[in-house]
């Protein structure tokens, strides 16, 4: 079995010495008022060239995915196009190395082998159920869920646990054996399944499904994992911080006019919202609007095709 946190590789520390470590980290977190969840699919992370994507990424595009990360600061952050085990364990080095050190991480395979989630978090990871085999039907055909799905149990505080599902959909470009938009629907049906039997396992279950949902909110896939009624999931929809004083005008549709978009699509040369962070009925107490947003930094194109966004949660409230 892989290692998923320093403790478990001994040849890095001293055993006594790492598991002290781990322990004044981990208590210095639990004891924080507040914690910050991320979500940055960070455009094909990888430390080797494969068929589909021959391209590894460029130091310079290394050095801005790091620059964001450290920006924002996140206790806990889903990433989106990441390479083999070894690119993430690189990348957790580097950060570790400038200042940002998770000891705790998730990586999952699912049908693609080109890109995965994964998952870096400061804070104790207590359960993992990958979802690596999960799939479908689509007109009489099975299909496999192409990046699978991590469903973590992280240790926020002593008594605090929060259960967080990352995901990567399926892709807007066109694809010859199925529907794009139907197989994208497909794979948001199994993961609101997830969500459905934990909520009903738990109804005040603190839960975070976030990730690149790759497509805008009233898509069918989007309207599908977010639900409806009592279990309907929150969409946060961080937006810039950009030195307005006020939210802009709202629209009739009850929607501020700040600026929301995650991704640039070269393309059709368009912007548009399509990387979420949902939240449970539970949790959305919690939830710091104020201090959640969309991250602006100076060519934040040469990191990713995306921007990250992260949510702050108040861990004081009841």
């Amino acid at each position: 079995m892989r290692p998923r946190s320093d403790y478990h590789r001994p040849m890095l520390l001293p055993l006594r010495r790492l598991g002290t470590a781990l322990l004044l980290l981990w208590t210095a977190g639990a004891s924080a008022a507040t914690f910050r969840v991320a979500t940055f699919n960070i455009e094909n992370y990888l430390d080797e060239p494969t068929a589909s994507r021959p391209q590894i990424k460029s130091p310079e595009a290394r050095a801005k995915v790091r620059e964001s990360i450290r920006a924002l600061n996140p206790d806990v952050i889903a990433l989106q196009e990441m390479g083999t085990t070894n690119a993430l364990l690189e990348l957790r080095e580097s950060l570790r190395a400038e200042g940002q050190d998770f000891p705790w991480w998730e990586h999952i395979s699912g049908a693609d082998t080109n890109i995965h989630v994964a998952v870096l978090s400061k804070f104790p990871i207590r359960a993992r159920h990958p979802h690596t085999n999960e799939t479908f039907l689509l007109d009489g055909r099975s299909f496999r869920v192409s990046r699978g799905f991590a469903e973590l149990q992280i240790q926020a505080r002593t008594n605090f646990t929060l259960t967080l599902l990352a995901a990567h959909l399926k892709s807007r470009r066109l694809v010859p054996d199925a529907d794009e938009a139907q197989e994208r629907l497909g794979e948001a049906t199994v993961l609101r399944g997830l969500v459905d039997a934990l909520l009903h396992d738990n109804p005040n279950l603190p839960l975070i499904v976030l990730g690149d949902l790759n497509d805008v909110k009233d898509a069918d896939s989007t309207r599908m994992l977010i639900g409806r009624g009592k279990t309907r999931l929150t969409d946060t929809r961080p937006a810039e911080r950009n030195g307005d004083p006020a939210p802009g005008a709202v629209t009739l549709r009850d929607e501020p006019r700040n600026i929301t978009w995650t991704h640039y699509y070269a393309k059709e040369d368009s912007y548009s919202r399509i990387d979420y962070i949902l939240l449970s009925p539970a949790l959305t107490s919690y939830w710091r609007p104020a201090d959640s947003y969309v991250l602006t930094l100076p060519n934040w194109g040469i990191a990713s095709d995306h921007r990250p966004l992260v949510a702050t949660f108040d861990l004081d409230k009841p």
